[in-house]
């Protein structure tokens, strides 16, 4: 079976760097799955889980943001930070939403509906989290 190279990092570290089945990631219009062959794009990345999968498993990390850049052979994530699922922790999610909460009310209005997005998906991850 044909595979893709994954390589996720964010400023602080290297997270990930293999050779898998597919990757599945929170893209700023929605979820997308690149998969061997994929169409080349470039997307913007909420903040959301990676997954990628290898060898019948999935690696899952939560991103807070960034950028995934996706070739027939490889995908490239810029994470602005990013975690282990198993290292996400509710302290990290709660100073992550107060900080998206925060924009939101300095926001001027042409971009409250993008704060509000990015509040909204703190929120979410919170109730995924179990918090």
């Amino acid at each position: 079976m044909a595979s893709i190279k994954v390589d996720l990092v964010s400023p602080e570290r290297m997270l990930a760097s293999v050779d898998a089945d597919m990757a599945q990631l929170p893209g700023m219009m929605g979820e997308f799955t690149a998969l061997p062959g994929h169409a080349p794009f470039l997307s913007t990345l909420r903040p959301g889980i990676v997954a990628i999968h290898a060898g019948g498993k999935a690696d899952e990390y939560f991103v807070t943001g960034g950028f995934a850049e996706v070739s027939q052979e490889a995908v490239s994530v810029l994470a602005e930070q990013a975690v282990p699922k198993g290292e996400l922790t509710r302290a990290f999610l709660d100073e992550r939403l107060s900080e998206a909460e925060a924009a939101l009310a300095a926001a001027p209005e042409a971009g409250k509906a993008a704060a509000a997005l990015l509040v909204n998906d703190y929120r979410t991850a919170l109730q995924a989290h179990g918090a």
